[in-house]
């Protein structure tokens, strides 16, 4: 019998939630996702020394040997999630997701600007925008700049999805895909309520539902991809989804386990379901965002949580600019 990853690969777009390369080049999906976290921990991996200590010179080249460290680094580090995504495009046949810095989620024009910086680098190093998604905090206003950068064609992952309204938002914006954070949403009900949840009742699971069968109900064509599983009962209860991200150590689970894998999520039976459309403006998303005790903390703690995984990958840029520098003295010593 084939491996539960080989069923879901049939009916689902499987992509590598991963900044390590290694894993990637193991399971050979079709995309990968990265996110400030993921970036900082992959920078702190030895084998990947070669590529933060190569961004580091070349900052260094561009500034001169006049700049600080630190500055050394900021500029540093608006390049290497970019150089981890071109080594990423190498293996993967299709896209790749950079994130814009989280602490301009709720700045819509600096969105747009990073976003358009982004995309500037990899086409200056050849690499079609067809290829990479701009990844936003779904906040209205990262909505917004994901709205103008798409009609620019830029195409945007809006993340931190953990509300219908923001998936409404995302899809009347012409996002091209949305990923709502499946075992996030698990960890606030089981905190607020003190129970555990079995797949099939999952609050992360159910929440990708409704956003699929309003999608495909209504005609939305952004595409959705479930993401931040906790274990492999999420992902089986969503096959069928258009993508799922998920984990090296869930994808090495799938790949070891047999058995048979229902399809739970159909583009067909959601047109016939009975579902109310919700038009959506800044009032109504307010409004759904503040009765949505789950989405408006879990929001806000990502974003904080993705903004400390920067400050740190900063701190640890400018603790190695200035230990590339002392190298050649400690040498001739």
């Amino acid at each position: 019998m084939a491996s539960l990853l080989e069923q879901l690969r049939k009916m689902t777009v499987v992509v590598a939630d991963t900044g390590d390369i290694q894993s990637i080049e193991e399971f050979k999906p079709r995309d990968a996702t990265t996110n400030p976290s993921l970036i900082s921990a992959a920078a702190d991996m030895p084998r990947y020394k070669e590529i933060v200590d190569s961004t580091l010179r070349d900052s260094r080249k561009q500034l001169g040997d006049s700049a600080p460290p630190e500055k050394v680094a900021a500029l540093a580090f608006d390049h290497l999630a970019v150089e981890f995504g071109k080594r990423i495009l190498q293996i993967v046949p299709k896209r790749v997701s950079t994130e814009v810095d989280a602490r301009l989620s709720y700045d819509t024009e600096a969105t747009i600007a990073k976003g358009r910086g982004i995309i500037a680098q990899y086409e200056s190093a050849g690499i079609s925008r067809e290829r990479i998604l701009i990844k936003i905090a779904a906040t209205w206003e990262g909505i917004k700049a994901g709205e103008i950068l798409e009609k620019e064609g830029i195409h945007c992952n809006l993340t931190l999805m953990f509300g219908l309204h923001q998936a409404i938002a995302c899809g009347e914006a012409g996002i091209t895909l949305i990923s709502p954070f499946v075992g996030r949403i698990l960890d606030w009900y089981k905190k607020d309520t003190g129970r555990d949840y079995l797949p099939h009742e999952d609050p992360g699971v159910l929440s990708v539902r409704t956003i699929y069968n309003y999608y495909k109900k209504y005609g939305f064509r952004t595409e959705v991809m479930g993401a931040s599983f906790r274990n492999v009962g999420e992902i089986t209860e969503l096959a069928g989804c258009d993508l799922l991200t998920i984990s090296p150590p869930l994808l090495h689970e799938l790949d070891t386990t047999q058995g048979e894998l229902t399809r739970h999520l159909d583009p067909e039976k959601a047109k016939t379901l009975d579902i109310q459309r919700i038009p959506m403006d800044r009032a109504t998303f307010d409004k759904m965002h503040a009765a949505d005790r789950m989405a408006h903390d879990k929001l806000s703690e990502g974003i904080a949580g993705f903004s400390k995984a920067l400050v740190h990958l900063e701190e640890m840029l400018a603790k190695r600019i200035t230990e590339l520098e002392e190298e050649p003295v400690a040498a001739m010593a």
